[in-house]
């Protein structure tokens, strides 16, 4: 009985072996016919997900047209003193706009952000507080300058439309609105309701730009105003801002009110600027998965820069004073006190921008010493500062190459024809080297990823010189490692100089 019973009961290693042998048989449910079926479906699935997709950025984009269109034909008609448009119609459209936006973002804060995973995913990139920080500053200005549009348009109330009234009203209750939603949702990457989401941030975006045209369009029109000129050109192209000159305002200080709130414009043109790009990015974050990565917080110690920020304000007050002695000596009568305005002028400006090529040069050259992988992943928020960085820097571009081409055909005759010929030149040097840089520093990895990898590696290698039994040459060089990550190498210190200084400089560049 017994050899039977080891028959009928075999052992554990023939057992495994038996039961490996039936995981390998075919199933039915793996074979070649359903699993080209799965396969079609996973297909079928993925076209009706990018269809869904592109129908979603179809209308989003048909909107963004034509509110940018219409709006610019409105803004453009209203300007001009011989069309049937004028600022109340121009106003209406707005109206119609903000409260449309107003009541997007009121329908995403109350409903789709407050559903399970509709934003799970936050971009870490987007948003960063200096650019929130800057939205809600520009964002009171233009407060205080629609309080000073209600107060001076009421004083018209009596002999014009009430509409100029209700726009910085509504106007105002915006500001409050959209600085609120996108202080809170700027990280967001939704993944719900993502067509209706893409449709309302194109709205935003929009609205921003319309927003942006008029506020440009009336600070320019305010700028080139000119009131007793006896031109039939200058009244075609001027409106006058409360419609009839007759029309006489009920209390005493309107004056005042207009003219305060003109000095407000480029606070108000600032923030539709920000307010565009933040949308512009959660636009492009809708329906992004981003990977999970942990927030670094990045000390700023006044002791690893000092030459920097030194010689950046230096250059700043240089600047400013040199810029009040030509303000005031320029408009003097003498022509030897205007050359000498002009010859400090030029001096000053070459001198600066001297320095920032050289600093900027130097931050090159780091760069290439200082070996560094380049992020390879997608970023919205980085393909917008691109954008931005070589579109602000197209009109200085312009402007620097009309002055050479004005120079070399003129000849260039002078000490101050010389001296204007080299800051074009420099200015033209000094763009491309500072984009470079510019550009060459957003697309490499952070620091702290390569300390990641750093550390990282001191653990590995740490485990396996305690495998062999060396455990106390592995604590001192894992000690030796991180004492030498916290401080900053001397290729970081040149950076953050570089930086220090081109950011005061460029302020009075």
């Amino acid at each position: 009985k017994t050899p039977n019973a080891v028959e009928t009961h075999p052992s554990n290693i023939e057992t495994a072996a038996q039961v490996e042998n039936i995981q390998h048989l075919p199933s039915p449910s793996h074979s070649p016919g359903v699993e080209a079926v799965r396969e079609s479906v996973h297909h079928v699935e993925a076209v009706m997900e990018r269809a869904h997709r592109s129908g979603g950025w179809l209308l989003s984009g048909i909107i963004c047209i034509n509110i940018l269109i219409l709006g610019c034909a409105l803004v453009s008609g209203s300007a001009l003193n011989d069309v049937a448009i004028t600022a109340v119609h121009r106003q209406i459209f707005l109206i119609v706009l903000l409260l449309l936006t107003m009541l997007w973002m009121l329908f995403y804060t109350a409903f789709t952000s407050r559903k399970d995973q509709a934003a799970s995913f936050k971009d870490s990139h987007a948003g960063p507080v200096w650019l929130r920080a800057g939205l809600v500053l520009f964002g009171l200005l233009s407060f205080l300058m629609d309080i000073f549009k209600i107060a001076n348009y009421v004083g018209y109330l009596h002999c014009d439309s009430a509409v100029k009234v209700a726009f910085p009203v509504v106007q105002a209750v915006f500001l409050f609105v959209q600085t609120y939603f996108l202080w809170i949702h700027a990280k967001d990457c939704v993944q719900l309701h993502t067509n209706f989401t893409r449709c309302g941030l194109t709205l935003t975006l929009s609205t921003n730009l319309v927003m942006w045209m008029a506020a440009v369009t009336e600070e320019s029109l305010h700028q080139t105003e000119i009131p007793d000129l006896n031109v039939n050109v200058s009244h075609k192209m001027y409106r006058a801002s409360y419609g009839d000159k007759k029309c006489k305002c009920s209390h005493s200080v309107c004056d005042t009110f207009k003219e305060a709130f003109y000095y407000l414009y480029p606070f108000n043109i600032e923030y539709s600027l920000f307010a565009s790009a933040i949308a512009y990015v959660m636009l492009r974050n809708v329906g992004r998965l981003v990977e999970d990565h942990s927030h670094h917080n990045v000390k700023f110690r006044p002791k690893d820069v000092c030459f920097g920020p030194l010689t950046g304000i230096l250059l700043v007050v240089a600047g400013l004073v040199t810029f009040m002695v030509y303000e005031v000596d320029i408009l003097k009568e003498d022509e030897n006190q205007r050359n000498k305005a002009l010859l400090i002028h030029f001096i000053m400006n070459i001198v600066i921008v001297s320095l920032m090529s050289l600093c900027t040069l130097i931050g090159c050259i780091v760069y290439r010493l200082d070996h560094r992988e380049h992020v390879s992943a997608k970023n919205p928020t980085r393909s917008l500062d691109v954008g931005l960085l070589v579109g602000a820097s197209l009109g200085q571009l312009i402007i620097s190459y009309f002055t050479i081409m004005a120079m070399v055909v003129t000849g260039a005759r002078g000490y101050l024809n010389a001296l204007n010929l080299s800051w074009a030149v420099l200015t033209v040097l000094q763009l491309g080297l500072q984009n470079y840089f510019i550009i060459e520093g957003l697309r490499r990895e952070p620091f702290h990823m390569m300390q990641e990898v750093a550390l990282h590696t001191n653990a590995h290698a740490f485990q396996e010189h305690t495998e062999t039994g060396i455990v106390s040459e592995s604590n001192k060089s894992g000690c030796f490692l991180t004492s030498s990550l916290d401080k900053p190498s001397w290729k970081r210190r040149v950076l953050k100089e570089v930086c220090a200084i081109l950011l005061l400089a460029n302020i009075i560049v």
